[in-house]
C-alpha cells in the first residue's frame, strides 16, 4: 500500500483509486462510486415507471459503479406512504426491466429493502403500522401498534422474502434499511424502545431485530447477491441512538457475517454523513466516522458520502464547523485518491467552506 505525507508531515496510508474496480461480495463493481438511495417520487401506482428507470439509468450511463433504488418496502404495511413499491409478484416484471436497463449501461444495481415501522403511513397504506411500543405518528394521525413477537418474526421473514424477490428481479445487491426510526431503527432507539422484554433494555436486546433481519437476508440469498446495510450514526436528539451504540451495532453486524463479504475492497457499512449535525459534537462524531472508515480493513473512500455531506451543508442541514473539521481531517486521506479524476477542490471543498 502506498503512503502519502499529510500537511503536518505525518506519513499516512494512501487510499485506493476510487475509480478502480472493486469486489462487493460476489459482485465486481467497475469502480467504488455508489449512488445512494434517495427518494425518487416516481412510482404513483406502486410499480416501476419509465421515470424511475430514467432516474437510475442516467447515473449508470454517467459511470457510477452501482445505483441504489430507494426504499422497496418488504410489505404493504411497511411503506412510508401508499404509493411506494412493495415486494410482490406484480412488481417483478417492472423491476426486471429496470435492472436490465442499468446493466445495459455497465453498472450494478442495488435494492434498498425495509419496513418503515412507526414511520409507516397507516392511513394511505390501509394497514396497521408497527413499533416497539404504541406510538403516535403525526403524519398519518394514527397510532402504531406495539409489535408482538409474531409481528417481529413476520417482518424479519418479509425481509428474507424481499431479498429472494430481488434476486428474481435481477438485482446485484440489497441494502437493508436499519435507519431513520424505521422498524429496526426504532428498536435500536432507547428513546422509542421502552420494552421490558427480550427486545428492550440493553443494546444487545435492542439490536436483535436489526441483526435478525440481516441474517435472515443472508440465509435467503447465500452468496448470490451482495448484502449491505444502512445504519444511523447518531439520531441527534437527547436519549436517541448514540454514535457509540451505532458503532457497536455495526461491529456486531460485521461479526455476525451477514454483510458484504467483499474483503477489504469495499466497505459494506453505510455511514451517514447527513447525521453530522450537532454543533457541540462535531469533532467527536467526525472522529468516530473517520476511525471507522479508515481502519486497516476498511480502505474505501466514499465519494457519494462526501458529496452528500457537501449537499447537506449547502442546504443548511449540517454545521459549517462539522464540514470544516471533516474536510481538514480527511484532507490528506481523500485528496490523493480524488485529485486525478474528481474536482475535489471546486466541487466539494469550496461549496462546503462557503456554505452559510
Amino acid at each position: 500500500m502506498d503512503t502519502v505525507m499529510s500537511r503536518s508531515g505525518e506519513e499516512q496510508t494512501a487510499q485506493p483509486n476510487v475509480f478502480a474496480p472493486a469486489k462487493l461480495g460476489p459482485v465486481t463493481l467497475r469502480n467504488r462510486i455508489i449512488k445512494a438511495a434517495t427518494f425518487e417520487a416516481s412510482t404513483p401506482n406502486a410499480v416501476v415507471t419509465d421515470d424511475l428507470i430514467t432516474y437510475h439509468r442516467l447515473p449508470a450511463a454517467g459511470g457510477v459503479g452501482m445505483t441504489t433504488v430507494a426504499y422497496l418496502a418488504v410489505s404493504p404495511g411497511g411503506r412510508t406512504e401508499g404509493r411506494q413499491i412493495w415486494w410482490r409478484p406484480e412488481a417483478i416484471p417492472g423491476l426486471q426491466t429496470l435492472t436490465a436497463a442499468i446493466h445495459a449501461e455497465g453498472a450494478a444495481i442495488s435494492a434498498q429493502i425495509g419496513h418503515a415501522g412507526p414511520v409507516a403511513d397507516a392511513r394511505s397504506n390501509k394497514a396497521k403500522a408497527l413499533a416497539p411500543v404504541r406510538f403516535f405518528n403525526p403524519l398519518a394521525m394514527r397510532f402504531a401498534k406495539k409489535a408482538t413477537r409474531d409481528d417481529i418474526t413476520d417482518v424479519i421473514n418479509a425481509h428474507a422474502d424481499a431479498a429472494r424477490f430481488a434476486i428474481e428481479a435481477g438485482f446485484d445487491a440489497v441494502e437493508i434499511h436499519l435507519g431513520h426510526n424505521y422498524f429496526a431503527s426504532s428498536f435500536l432507539s432507547p428513546l422509542i424502545n421502552r420494552r421490558a422484554d427480550e427486545f428492550g433494555g440493553s443494546l444487545e436486546n435492542r439490536a436483535k431485530v436489526a441483526r435478525g433481519m440481516v441474517m435472515a437476508v443472508r440465509r435467503a440469498v447465500n452468496d448470490q447477491i451482495a448484502v449491505t446495510a444502512k445504519l444511523n450514526m447518531s439520531d441527534g436528539v437527547r436519549g436517541g441512538i448514540s454514535t457509540e451504540e451505532s458503532l457497536q451495532t455495526a461491529k456486531w453486524l460485521e461479526e455476525d457475517g451477514g454483510l458484504g463479504r467483499g474483503g477489504d475492497a469495499v466497505d459494506a457499512h453505510v455511514l451517514m454523513p447527513e447525521y453530522l449535525t450537532c454543533e457541540d459534537k462535531s469533532e467527536q462524531i467526525a472522529n468516530h466516522v473517520i476511525e471507522w472508515l479508515y481502519q486497516p480493513a476498511k480502505r474505501a473512500v466514499r465519494v457519494a458520502e462526501l458529496t452528500a455531506l457537501k449537499d447537506r451543508v449547502s442546504h443548511g442541514g449540517a454545521s459549517r464547523r462539522t464540514a470544516d473539521y471533516v474536510l481538514d481531517t480527511l484532507d490528506a486521506r481523500c485528496r490523493p485518491a480524488l485529485r486525478t479524476h474528481y474536482s475535489f477542490d471546486s466541487q466539494v471543498e469550496e461549496t462546503m467552506r462557503d456554505a452559510a
